[in-house]
């Protein structure tokens, strides 16, 4: 076998949630690249219409699943109908994820000594609790496949500690435990499931700290490559995940993050702006 047809994905099934933007919509076309036929979701079905025409321009089969994962049930129906509409599943990759959010939908940083519960228990029902449900629901579908790939989109904020954005950090980090347990508990079973972790990554969930100065300096100034990443230099760490260039590999965390999770990359030299939460 060619080594580049390790990265084929032709004719495999896959599910993709959070797929209307950013990373979510980097992966699905990415996979579409990759010969996958493709079922994402996103809370609106017109969030999704970008994403499916991108997805059918590249020859691919696209089913558009609308669904809020914060409400109970959701995940798994989303799941359920993916399979259904695709014929089985090979690959999931969830990627549906929230930080707090303000009224007027801003992202919401406040430390958790000021946070409401209420903002956390949002988050954990999205980015946890969620998780969670498509797992369970992913497996009975993926063990009729023979090529099962789990990938959840986990978070640099799950390894490094992230002030005012402890709920957002907390789910990530437990994205990633819950990989490991599933790796273990699922790999006779012929399932691989892995988590991805990326760094400071230009999306229109980050806009508020990389359109913001001072913050975003803040941010770069402690990833030794001294720059945001693009959704689209995740696509190719999730697409060797989900292939059979990673047949071997479960359990695993990957982290694309610049450098930034390298204990203290600042040691290189690399000087860095005064925090912006100091004071908080």
């Amino acid at each position: 076998m060619n080594a580049l047809d390790l990265f084929r994905l032709e004719g495999a099934r896959a599910l993709v949630t959070g797929a209307s933007r950013g990373i979510g919509r980097a992966v699905a076309e990415g996979l579409a690249d990759a010969g996958c036929d493709l079922a994402v979701t996103a809370r609106t079905l017109p969030a999704l219409d970008a994403t499916v025409r991108a997805v059918e321009e590249r020859g691919r089969k696209a089913v558009a699943l609308d669904g809020d994962l914060a409400e109970p049930g959701v995940a798994a129906a989303l799941v359920d109908r993916a399979a259904a509409a695709l014929g089985g599943l090979d690959v999931v990759v969830h990627n549906a994820g929230t930080l707090p959010t303000a009224e007027d939908g801003s992202a919401l940083l406040v430390p958790l000594q000021h946070a409401e519960q209420r903002d956390w228990e949002t988050v954990i029902s999205i980015n946890l609790n969620a998780t969670a449900a498509v797992c369970r629901a992913s497996h009975p579908h993926l063990l009729e496949s023979d090529r099962a790939s789990l990938v959840l989109m986990s978070s640099i904020a799950g390894i490094v500690g992230t002030p005012m954005m402890e709920a957002y950090a907390a789910t990530k980090a437990a994205q990633l435990s819950l990989a490991r347990s599933l790796a273990v508990g699922w790999a006779r079973q012929g399932i691989r499931v892995n988590a991805l972790c990326p760094g400071w990554t230009r999306t229109d969930m980050t806009a508020f700290a990389s359109e913001a100065g001072p913050l975003s300096d803040w941010l770069t100034g402690h990833v030794p490559m001294g720059r945001w990443a693009t959704a689209d230099e995740v696509v190719g760490a999730t697409l060797f995940l989900a292939s059979p260039a990673a047949s071997f590999v479960t359990g695993h965390a990957l982290v694309v993050d610049g450098g930034l999770a390298v204990p203290d990359g600042g040691l290189a030299g690399h000087p860095k702006p005064p925090s912006p939460f100091a004071a908080a």
